[in-house]
C-alpha cells in the first residue's frame, strides 16, 4: 500500500446531527459498519470541503433534506469503525426525509430521546450526547 492509497482510506467522516421538532434523524445503511446499523446522516469529507459542507452534502445526498451546518460539536476516532469521524449539529431548512440513495440507504427515521436506543443501543460520543440531551423531547 502507497502513502497515497493510505491517505485516501483515512479521509474524515462528516456527520450530520439533525434535531427538528424534538426528534434526531437517523438513517439505516444497507451494509453494516462494524456494528453500526442505525447512524447519522455521514460520509467521506471531500479534498478541500469542510466537515460542515460534508454533513450538508451528505444529508441532501442520501436523504434529499436540505440543512444547514450550525456548529462542530467534536471529533474523535469512533471505536467501532477506526474512522476520524467528525460531528456536525445542523438545523433542517426544509423538505422531508426519505431514502434518497437507496444504494447506501434502506431507511430513514426520526427518533425521540426515549425510542433512541431502540435504533442505537451503545452510548453516543460526549458531546453528541450533550446536544441531544438539550434537544431532543422524551
Amino acid at each position: 500500500m502507497t502513502e497515497d492509497s493510505a491517505a485516501v482510506e483515512k479521509k474524515s467522516i462528516s456527520a450530520a446531527i439533525i434535531v427538528r421538532d424534538g426528534r434526531v434523524l437517523l438513517v439505516r445503511r444497507r451494509v453494516k459498519e462494524g456494528s453500526l446499523s442505525w447512524q447519522f446522516p455521514a460520509g467521506e469529507v471531500e479534498e478541500g470541503e469542510s466537515a460542515s459542507d460534508a454533513a450538508v452534502r451528505e444529508t441532501r445526498e442520501e436523504t434529499g433534506l436540505e440543512v444547514t451546518a450550525s456548529s462542530v460539536l467534536g471529533e474523535r476516532v469512533h471505536p467501532n469503525t477506526g474512522r476520524t469521524m467528525i460531528y456536525v449539529a445542523c438545523e433542517s431548512g426544509g423538505g422531508e426525509a426519505s431514502v434518497v440513495d437507496d444504494e447506501e440507504l434502506d431507511e430513514v427515521a426520526w427518533s425521540s430521546r426515549a425510542e433512541l436506543t431502540d435504533y442505537v443501543p451503545y452510548p453516543f460520543y460526549g458531546p453528541v450526547q450533550d446536544h441531544l440531551d438539550k434537544t431532543l423531547s422524551d
